[in-house]
């Protein structure tokens, strides 16, 4: 089950990362699933048909057809309960921000419903893309309302982008009090911009950056021995 990536629309590229589609029959998706912690913030329309959630103490949850899961700091499990069909909008660690209207720290390891984030609107994206015809039908649809509900670029906060784009760059291997003294800004008060934009501090962000890396080059690294075994 391999995702499908498209770009986003060059307006909305400051924010989204990507688009991916999902779609699988039942007997050839893994039955339980495991989203690891990557950094950013995603819309997922379930158009196929719903997944459960897994919690830590053994209870489970059905996921809603549409919601924002917010920044994770532990692996969020769920299991697919039939036919796979999912469009997925992925942002950027920072590109949710001008777009929330609750707390980012408030969503942490949770999978929030669009009718609460965005009220009726929310719902009626929700519908929206969930019965289109097409992924380009979706993606049309969601760049739509989110350019629509972009209407104050002055709330973007320069510093938290800039340090965002140094950890990327550097693979998550700079320490805060670095990252500060690049910045020249003091600690707390990056470590209190982060909280408030990103959902996660410096630190945990260069964390997840250092473990996405690990887990690419562990990935690379099975791929390439598969080929081996092939030749």
């Amino acid at each position: 089950m391999k995702p499908q990536i498209f770009e986003p629309n060059s307006e909305l590229a400051e924010f989204v990362k990507c688009y991916w589609t999902l779609e699988s029959l039942m007997d050839n998706t893994p039955k339980i699933n495991t989203i690891v912690p990557d950094g950013t913030m995603k819309l997922i329309f379930h158009y196929g048909d719903l997944y459960k959630n897994h919690l830590e103490n053994s209870e489970s949850y059905i996921l809603p057809k549409y919601f924002l899961i917010g920044q994770l700091t532990r692996p969020f499990i769920v299991e697919p309960l039939g036919i796979t069909g999912s469009f997925v909008v992925r942002f950027h660690p920072n590109g949710f921000s001008p777009f929330a209207t609750i707390p980012i720290k408030e969503m942490e390891n949770t999978a929030v419903p669009l009718e609460k984030l965005f009220g009726k609107d929310g719902q009626e994206i929700g519908e929206k893309m969930i019965n289109a015809k097409s992924t380009s039908e979706r993606i049309n649809l969601i760049e739509t309302f989110l350019l629509n509900r972009l209407t104050d670029r002055t709330n973007i906060d320069n510093i938290v982008k800039s340090t965002v784009e140094t950890i990327l760059t550097a693979n998550g291997q700079l320490s805060v009090n670095e990252l500060s003294k690049q910045k020249n800004i003091n600690r707390r008060q990056l470590t209190r911009k982060f909280s408030a934009t990103i959902g996660l501090s410096p630190k945990q962000l260069s964390k997840t950056i250092r473990l996405q890396n690990t887990l690419k080059t562990l990935l690379t690294s099975v791929r390439r021995k598969e080929l081996a075994k092939k030749f």
